[in-house]
């Protein structure tokens, strides 16, 4: 059902209060796929809520897993099935999920069935072309149903002995190394053998590597490596469940709020990461600081309130480790006190838009002078083109802004904070944020005030 065309949001002035984050969607998406594959029962509280993790357990559930919600909580109960799928043909509509897509990519090409899986339209324009050429090194049998290299994709019985050992190129999505990660074990049931998966080239988003390495961890698969380019599963390792499993709060979605407290005075806390988080996004903390925000954290909790200066700082950084959270950076950039400049972002250009070229089209609607690249953004806030001082650079400046989101999720959450530059904003397509945080606007409104 089709949420509302748009959302006006008010313009506020401060920023403060405490948020819970919702679960995880890195981890969500993660710890079901290898729930389903192992062997034991896992319990999975505070699973995430969203349009991501319910492809997912849609899509397993459809693959013969028995899956249970624990009365109105986010908590789950997964029947693993300790080996593969047993279903052997379905058809799997699965959004705009990249986390979903790809890892059972991996899974269902290993699982000898005859499984078809497409999405929303701009999930037939994003890549997977290297993921799929990987596993038919291996062996296996995917074909293409529309355009070469991107989803949808049939997926046959492969070879009766696949080979152990795959490559894959690691400068386009760090998903593809996640994916042949996750299914490693599988490959090496397959084989009889040791399971490698090699990388050629740079290797992008290492952080999201290690929140895979993790979860696999979790379940006893623990995946021998050499640096970022070589990763071993022995023969006869497979996942077993560790009984409960918590899913951490999502360090992406902190970042908004991180940045509201920036911004708008604060502080602002978030419960659900901190220091013990596996996720690489909690570096987003560490990039608030650099531009002089006053940032404490502890175990489960991060906080963030502005600078004593009441102007965060001009910037110039490489964002390569945190891709999702630097879009928040983007929009501080607009309260920066000096031009500003985001460097190696070129996985944007995949994600659920076109995000440098949005984010550029956006932030110019606000009266910023904006650069773009392959793989950079350059923002020159419209206070420092006008010279003007102070910690509410818009106000004056900028009309009621429409912002679209381009069916992306993380353009709306984002575009939320410029009301705290003292200016109504009306997002359009809010429901998008659906995706990841479907009560991400009423979190904000209990942190902003007037």
């Amino acid at each position: 059902m089709a949420g509302p065309a748009y959302l006006d949001l008010p313009a506020v002035s401060r920023a403060e209060g405490v948020v819970r984050l919702p679960g995880s969607k890195s981890l969500s998406n993660r710890t079901l796929l290898i729930a389903a594959l192992a062997e034991g029962v896992t319990e999975v509280r505070d699973l995430l809520a969203s349009d991501d993790t319910g492809h997912m357990l849609e899509a397993l559930a459809k693959l013969g897993v028995t899956l249970a919600r624990q009365g109105d909580s986010n908590d789950y109960r997964v029947e693993g099935l300790g080996g593969a799928f047993p279903v052997k043909q379905a058809d799997l509509f699965l959004g705009n999920a990249g986390t979903a897509v790809r890892p059972l990519t991996a899974a269902l090409a290993l699982s000898q069935g005859e499984y078809r899986l497409s999405g929303v339209p701009r999930m037939h324009e994003r890549p997977i072309g290297d993921l799929v050429e990987a596993l038919r090194e291996a062996g296996a049998v995917i074909d293409y149903e529309g355009t070469a290299g991107s989803p949808p994709l049939a997926i046959k019985p492969g070879a009766a002995r696949l080979g152990a050992r795959v490559r894959v190129r690691g400068n386009v999505s760090s998903q593809y190394l996640t994916a042949l990660l996750l299914a490693l074990p599988l490959l090496a049931r397959r084989a009889g053998a040791a399971a490698e998966v090699e990388v050629v080239g740079e290797l992008i988003s290492r952080p999201y590597i290690e929140i895979t390495l993790a979860a696999m961890a979790q379940f006893g698969v623990v995946v021998e490596r050499e640096g970022w380019s070589r990763f071993r599963v022995p023969a006869g390792t497979w996942y077993r469940s560790p009984g409960t499993v918590f899913v951490e709060g999502d360090a992406s979605s902190a970042s908004y709020f991180l940045a509201a407290g920036a911004i708008g005075a604060g502080p602002v806390r978030v419960e659900g990461v901190g220091r013990a988080s596996v996720q690489g996004d909690v570096q987003f903390a560490g990039a608030l600081h650099t531009l002089g925000a006053r940032v404490a954290m502890g175990e489960n909790w991060i906080e963030a309130r502005a600078p004593a200066s009441g102007r965060l700082r001009a910037f110039d950084l490489d964002l390569n480790l945190i891709p999702d959270a630097a879009m928040t950076l983007a929009i501080c950039a607009l309260f920066a006190d000096g031009p500003c400049r985001l460097r190696n972002i070129a996985s944007w250009r995949v994600k659920e838009t076109d995000r440098i070229a949005a984010m550029a089209t956006e932030l110019r609607k606000l009266g910023a002078t904006v650069e773009e690249g392959a793989d950079f953004l350059a923002v020159t806030p419209p206070q420092a083109r006008e010279g003007m001082k102070g910690p509410l650079p818009l106000h004056g400046l900028t009309p009621h802004a429409v912002i679209d989101t381009y069916d992306d999720h993380r353009m709306a959450m984002c575009f939320a904070l410029v009301t705290l530059g003292g200016v109504p904003v009306r997002i359009n397509d809010p429901a998008c944020v659906n995706k990841t945080f479907p009560g991400f606007f009423q979190c904000y409104a209990q942190v902003v005030h007037a």
